[in-house]
């Protein structure tokens, strides 16, 4: 498959993303004294968790999502659409953590990328049985 590796790339963006996220989680633990397996107990890491396992919810339908495109309509294209995901992933990720109230445009970005993905990798699914 011609040019795969750019899906190869934002793949492993997003996969490098959400452990960064991971990574600020654990953070956040230490500095303000959450011990696990607490989910609660600071504001500041409650929004950095909730971005954390948002982003996780979310790659459970990108990833593969921007795979089937690669595969059944053009994996440069799939590619370009990722990272739009991963932009929107750290605006969301800013605006969280800055107002939670704040975090539609990231969240929205992210999930019309990932709906491009779907939606276009179904009809080329259609088309391909016609």
């Amino acid at each position: 498959m011609e040019h795969i590796e750019y899906t190869v790339i934002v793949t492993l963006l997003a996969l490098i993303q959400f452990m960064f996220f991971s990574i600020q989680v654990g953070a956040m633990r230490a500095k303000h004294g959450v011990i696990a397996p607490a989910i609660t107990g600071n504001p500041e890491f409650e929004r950095m968790f909730r971005v954390q396992q948002n982003t996780m919810e979310q790659l459970v339908v990108f990833v593969p999502a921007l795979w089937i495109y690669a595969y059944l309509v053009n994996p440069l294209w799939g590619a370009g659409i990722g990272l739009f995901f991963l932009i929107g992933r750290f605006i969301y990720r800013a605006a969280y953590l800055k107002d939670p109230g704040s975090r539609s445009n990231g969240f929205t970005i992210g999930v019309l990328a990932t709906a491009v993905l779907l939606v276009w990798s179904l009809v080329a699914a259609v088309m391909l049985l016609i």
